[in-house]
C-alpha cells in the first residue's frame, strides 16, 4: 500500500475546508506556490498535463510554458498557480496519506471516515464530468486486499479459544468499522469494476489514457485578466447528445454534462432524492439538461422516468395542488416517453423487473437481455393516474366562478390525449391490468359529458399519431364508444372496475333519456344490495347514478318512477354531501382537521356537479303530482298521516300554517302555491306557477319538459277533482270533464276507466250516455278502524320479516302468499339435500306467506263481519 500512498507530499496533506470547496467551485482560487520537481513521476505527469478544468473560472496565463519548464531535467525554482483540478488531486493524495497511516496502526474507524471523504471527492469529479484518476482506482484495489486480509485475521482470532494469547483481536468498535468498510468497499468495487480490471491489465496504458483525457479537456487559448472561459464542447448544445457546460446550483457551480456520464449523473440525482436539504428545483434543471444530452433511447427513457417523478415530488404537501406549469411539463414528458416506447418496441417499461446494473448502457443487442427486450423498471400507468389526480385536485382548489377555472379546464383535452396514447401502448403490448386501469380513467372523463364534448375530445385525440383501437371514429357514436369501453372492463377488469364501469354505463344511458335500459341494468346488477360495502368514491358514483336516473324518469314523463327514485336521497336531507358537492354541517357537530381535509379531497370539481336546485324542483313537482291526488282520496285524518313523500308533506304542512302568503319568490314557493291550487281544482293556475319556474331552462329540451308537465297537471287535476267531488255527484258528464280540464274525451274516458278498474273510484261508466255513475258506499267507523288495523298488522308482519331476514343473513324483503307456500315446501323437501341454508330460506318464505295470509284474512273477515 505504501508504494502508491507515498506519492503525496507531507507538506500538501492539509484537508480542504468548506470555504475552500466553495472557492474551487466559484472559480476564485487562491494561488498556491509549489516548487517544480526535478523529474516527472507518474502523478506529476498527470498534474503537468492538466490545467484549469471546465468548472474553473481562472486559468493559467501560459499553460504551454509550464509544460515546457516541467520537462527540463535540471531543477527549476519557478512557481506556478495550481488549477482547481490539481487542487482536488492534491486533496485526494492527502486523504490517501491519512488512510495509509491509519492502516499501519489497524485503525479502521479512521480508515472508514477518510474513505467516505474520498468518495465525496470522487462524487465531485462526477459532478464536473471529470475522468476517474488512477490514484482512486489503485486505492480501491489496495483497500480490497487490506480488508480481505484483516477479515481473515479477525476470523482466526475469533477461533482462538484462549483470548489472552490473542493480542491481535480487534475491539468491538474497530470490528464494527471493519464490517462497515467491507460493505462500502463492495459497493464502490462493483461501481468501478470495469476501471479496476482495465488498470490491472495494463497500468501504464490506463494512466496514459487518463492523461490524454485531461489534456483534451484543457482550454485551447489562455485567458486574459483572470476571467475564465468555458471550454468548447464537441457538438452544438441544441443537438441531441451534445456535451455542454451548464451553471446550476446556489453557488453558481459549473457542471459539465455528456452522454457518456449521463447514467452516473442520473444516479447521483436519484440518490439525493428525498433527502432533507435537497433542492428539488435544481434537480429538475439537471434532469432537463441530461435529457438534452441523452443520445440513446435507453438514456432518454431513464432520464424521462426520473424527470417526471421529480416533477410530481416538487410539492410534497397533499393539501396543495401541482402548479400548472409543472403539470403541463410532466404531461408533455409522459407523451414523449410513450412515443419513445412505441417507436422502440425492444424497450419495455414494467413495474416488476429483474435487477440490472443502472450504470451500464443497455441495448437489445446485448446477450444478457432475454428475448432481445430491454426491461426497464417504471410505471406509465402510475404517471397517468397521478396526472389525472393532480388535474382533479387543481380544479378542486380553483375558484369555479373565475376565468382561471375555465382556462384550467381546457387542459382536459391534452390529458385525454395522454390517456388515449397510454391505452394504445398497453393495447400493443397486451398488458391487461394497466390497460383496464387506463380505460377506466378514459371512461371517467366521458361518461357524464354530452355528445358534443365527447366528440371534441375524440377529435383532439385523432390528430395524434398514437391512437387506441377503441375510437369514436370507428364506433360511430359516443354511446357505442362507452359501450365498448365498459364491455372490456366487464370482461377483463377486477371487481371494483366492473362496478364502476357498470355505474358509468347506467349513468350514460340515463343522461341520454334511455330510462328503461338504465333501470334494468341497475336492477340486474344488484348493486343496491352491496354498495354499502364499497369505497367512498364508488358510493358517490352510485348516488350520482341514481339521481341521474331519477332526472331521466322526470324528463321522460314517468312521474311516479322519478318520485320513487329520488325519494331515498332526499329523505336523508344530505343531498350535497351524498353527491360530493358540499359538506353537510350538522348541528353541534365539529369536524376535525383530518375529517375536513378528507371531505374536501373527495369533493367533485364544479363542472361535474348536478344542479341541486333543479334536482329539488324535479323531486317536489313529482311529489306534488303523486301526493295531491292521494290526499284528496283519503277521508279520515288517520289515513292522511300516511304519506308517500315526507319531505314534500313537511313543506306542504308548513305552507298551510302560514297566515299570509305573498307572491312566490323561490322554487319551493312556486311549487307549494301550485300544490294548493291543484288541491282546489285550479289546474290552470297550478300549470302557470310550475311553468314560471326559471330553473327549467337548465334542463335539456326545456320546452318539451314544460309541455309534459302541463299535460301531467291536467291529468292529475282531473283525478283530484274526481276524488274530491265524487261524494257530491250521482252522475257526471264526461264531456263536461273534457271541457273543464281541456283534455280529449278519449283521454278522460281512459283515466276514469283506469280509476274504476283500480278500485280507486266507486263508480261505473255509462258509455251510451257518456256519464260516470257514482256508487255511494260509506264505511262506518268500525269498518274504517278494521282497515286501519289490517294495514298496521301488515306493516308489523313486514317489519318482523325484514328483521328475521337480516338475522338469517339475507337482505330483507317481502313476499306474497304463493312465494311463502313455495318457499316453505321447498325448505321441507330439500333440507336433507341442501342442509340448513335452504331450510332457513324455506322458513323465511313460509313466514312471509303466513304473515300475508294472516293480515289479508284478518282484514277481509273484519270487513265482512262489520259490513
Amino acid at each position: 500500500m505504501s508504494r502508491f500512498f507515498r506519492q503525496a507530499d507531507d507538506s500538501d496533506s492539509s484537508e480542504s475546508s468548506d470555504g475552500e470547496e466553495e472557492l474551487m467551485s466559484s472559480g476564485d482560487e487562491a494561488p498556491i506556490a509549489r516548487p517544480a520537481p526535478a523529474a516527472k513521476t507518474g502523478m506529476a505527469q498527470f498534474l503537468a498535463g492538466g490545467s484549469s478544468d471546465s468548472d474553473s473560472s481562472d486559468s493559467d496565463s501560459d499553460s504551454d510554458s509550464d509544460g515546457q519548464d516541467s520537462d527540463d531535467d535540471e531543477p527549476q525554482q519557478a512557481v506556478r498557480i495550481m488549477s482547481a483540478q490539481e487542487k482536488r488531486l492534491v486533496e485526494m493524495e492527502a486523504t490517501g496519506k491519512v488512510m495509509e497511516n491509519a492502516l499501519k496502526i489497524n485503525d479502521w474507524v479512521a480508515i472508514s471516515n477518510e474513505f467516505d471523504k474520498l468518495v465525496r471527492m470522487i462524487q465531485r469529479q462526477h459532478n464536473v464530468s471529470e475522468p476517474i484518476p488512477p490514484f482512486y482506482v489503485k486505492t480501491l484495489i489496495s483497500l480490497e486486499n487490506s480488508v480481505n486480509n484483516a477479515l481473515a485475521k479477525e476470523k482466526e482470532a475469533k477461533q482462538e479459544k484462549d483470548a489472552k494469547k490473542n493480542a491481535k483481536a480487534l475491539n468491538a468498535t474497530n470490528a464494527k468499522a471493519l464490517t462497515a468498510m467491507k460493505q462500502k468497499l463492495k459497493k464502490s468495487v462493483k461501481e468501478y469494476e470495469t476501471d479496476m480490471n482495465e488498470y490491472n491489465a495494463d497500468p501504464e496504458a490506463f494512466e496514459s489514457k487518463y492523461a490524454a483525457l485531461i489534456a483534451q479537456s484543457a482550454p485551447t487559448a489562455p485567458t486574459a485578466g483572470g476571467a475564465g472561459q468555458r471550454p468548447t464542447a464537441p457538438g452544438r448544445d441544441d443537438e441531441p447528445g451534445a456535451d455542454f457546460t451548464n451553471v446550476v446550483g446556489k453557488g453558481g457551480k459549473a457542471m459539465h454534462f455528456s452522454s457518456e456520464g449521463i447514467l452516473k449523473n442520473l444516479q447521483a440525482v436519484q440518490e439525493a432524492r428525498g433527502k432533507k436539504n435537497t433542492d428539488r428545483a435544481e434537480q429538475i434543471r439537471i434532469l432537463e439538461k441530461l435529457l438534452e444530452v441523452a443520445a440513446t433511447a435507453y438514456q432518454r427513457i431513464r432520464v424521462l422516468l426520473a424527470l417526471v417523478s421529480s416533477r410530481f415530488d416538487y410539492n410534497s404537501s397533499v393539501a396543495t395542488h401541482m402548479p400548472t406549469e409543472l403539470w403541463l411539463a410532466a404531461q408533455r414528458e409522459v407523451d414523449q416517453l410513450v412515443a419513445i416506447i412505441v417507436a422502440n418496441p425492444a424497450y419495455s417499461i414494467q413495474e416488476m423487473t429483474e435487477d440490472y446494473d443502472e450504470l451500464k448502457e443497455r441495448s437489445p443487442e446485448d446477450p444478457e437481455e432475454k428475448g432481445g427486450i430491454v426491461r426497464i423498471r417504471g410505471s406509465i400507468i402510475s404517471f397517468v393516474d397521478r396526472l389525472d389526480d393532480e388535474f382533479t385536485k387543481s380544479l378542486q382548489n380553483i375558484d369555479p366562478h373565475g376565468t382561471e377555472y375555465i382556462d384550467r379546464l381546457k387542459d382536459e383535452k391534452v390529458l385525454y390525449c395522454t390517456i388515449c396514447r397510454a391505452q394504445a401502448f398497453y393495447e400493443s403490448t397486451n398488458q391487461d391490468e394497466p390497460l383496464s386501469r387506463v380505460i377506466m380513467r378514459r371512461l371517467e372523463h366521458i361518461y357524464s359529458k354530452p355528445d358534443a364534448v365527447v366528440q371534441a375530445l375524440e377529435a383532439a385525440m385523432e390528430v395524434s399519431e398514437i391512437k387506441p383501437n377503441m375510437r369514436l371514429a370507428s364506433l360511430g357514436t359516443s354511446s357505442g364508444l362507452i359501450h365498448a369501453l365498459c364491455v372490456y372492463l366487464y370482461k377483463s377488469g377486477n371487481s371494483l372496475l366492473r362496478t364502476r364501469a357498470m355505474l358509468s354505463h347506467i349513468y350514460h344511458h340515463a343522461l341520454h333519456n334511455d330510462f328503461h335500459t338504465a333501470r334494468d341494468m341497475l336492477l340486474m346488477s344488484h348493486l343496491q344490495e352491496s354498495i354499502h360495502s364499497a369505497d367512498v368514491a364508488t358510493q358517490i358514483l352510485y348516488n350520482r347514478t341514481v339521481v341521474q336516473l331519477g332526472l331521466c324518469a322526470f324528463r321522460c314523463g314517468l312521474i311516479k318512477e322519478a318520485q320513487a327514485t329520488l325519494l331515498d336521497i332526499f329523505t336523508t336531507q344530505r343531498v350535497k354531501e351524498l353527491l360530493a358537492q358540499g359538506v353537510h354541517q350538522q348541528r353541534f357537530q365539529v369536524l376535525t382537521p383530518e375529517q375536513e381535509k378528507a371531505e374536501k379531497q373527495r369533493q367533485l370539481p364544479f363542472h361535474m356537479h348536478i344542479n341541486t336546485e333543479l334536482l329539488e324542483a324535479a323531486f317536489l313537482v313529482s311529489s306534488m303530482l303523486v301526493e295531491i291526488p292521494l290526499l284528496a282520496s283519503i277521508d279520515s285524518d288517520e289515513l292522511k298521516r300516511k304519506s308517500i313523500s315526507k319531505p314534500f308533506r313537511r313543506l306542504l304542512d308548513f305552507a298551510d300554517r302560514q297566515v299570509f302568503t305573498g307572491p312566490p319568490e323561490s322554487t319551493r314557493d312556486h311549487i307549494m302555491q301550485a300544490s294548493k291550487a291543484l288541491q282546489d281544482g285550479e289546474w290552470e293556475q297550478c300549470r302557470d306557477l310550475i311553468q314560471s319556474i326559471k330553473i327549467w331552462s337548465l334542463m335539456p329540451e326545456a320546452a318539451g319538459v314544460k309541455e309534459m308537465l302541463a299535460k301531467r297537471i291536467q291529468e292529475q287535476g282531473l283525478r283530484t277533482y274526481l276524488f274530491t267531488y265524487a261524494p257530491h255527484y250521482s252522475t257526471l258528464s264526461l264531456s263536461l270533464l273534457s271541457r273543464t280540464f281541456s283534455l280529449p274525451l278519449r283521454t278522460v274516458t281512459s283515466i276514469v276507466s283506469k280509476m274504476i278498474w283500480n278500485e280507486e273510484l266507486s263508480a261505473s261508466l255509462d258509455q251510451s250516455g257518456g256519464v260516470v255513475v257514482f256508487h255511494r258506499i260509506e264505511l262506518s267507523r268500525a269498518q274504517q278502524l278494521a282497515q286501519t288495523i289490517a294495514d298496521k298488522i301488515g306493516a308489523m308482519v313486514e317489519q318482523n320479516e325484514k328483521a328475521l331476514d337480516v338475522k338469517m343473513g339475507g337482505t330483507g324483503g317481502w313476499g306474497d302468499r304463493a312465494d311463502g307456500n313455495k318457499g316453505e315446501k321447498r325448505g321441507e323437501q330439500t333440507q336433507e339435500r341442501r342442509g340448513r341454508g335452504d331450510r332457513t330460506r324455506g322458513m323465511r318464505g313460509g313466514a312471509r306467506g303466513r304473515g300475508a295470509r294472516f293480515a289479508q284474512g284478518l282484514g277481509n273477515e273484519m270487513s265482512s263481519r262489520l259490513g
